[in-house]
């Protein structure tokens, strides 16, 4: 049973932000303030990346728990209502985010996927693996 009403969660799911969430802006910003520069969802890159360097061809999705699916396996029951609607769209995310690095790769961009938790809980890792794949590319094309 949901804990507030239908109209409750339906504000809360329309306030949804898909870009520029607070997790994609604070990667953004140290990555910005360490000198990086990047195109913020970049319409010419397959899947509309939230952040890419087009001359390295790394691509960086900040990906939210919920809508994509952490965990699926196990969490798909938590959903209460419209279950059929929100397993549906989910298991779709989950499938498209797939394709998206899938074809990403094969086009030889680097993919990089955080969950909003690991940027909320340890920017600095998701910078340094950002950092690595940069030096990586820089040396490849060097």
């Amino acid at each position: 049973m949901d804990r507030v009403t239908p109209q409750k969660r339906s504000k809360i799911m329309r306030a949804i932000r898909s870009t520029n969430t607070k997790d994609e802006v604070r990667l953004a910003k140290a990555l910005w303030h360490l000198g990086y520069r990047y195109r913020k969802n970049n319409k010419s890159v397959f899947g509309k990346p939230d952040l890419t360097f087009n001359k390295l061809k790394i691509a960086i999705f900040v990906d939210s728990e919920f809508f994509h699916g952490k965990d699926w396996e196990t969490h798909k029951d938590r959903v209460k209502t419209n279950t059929e609607f929100w397993q549906k769209k989910i298991e779709r995310n989950i499938q498209r985010d797939i394709e998206v690095n899938a074809f990403l790769e094969s086009q030889n961009w680097k993919v990089l996927r955080f969950w909003s938790e690991d940027i909320e809980n340890n920017l600095e890792d998701c910078v340094a693996k950002i950092q690595d794949a940069i030096i990586s590319r820089q040396n490849q094309k060097g």
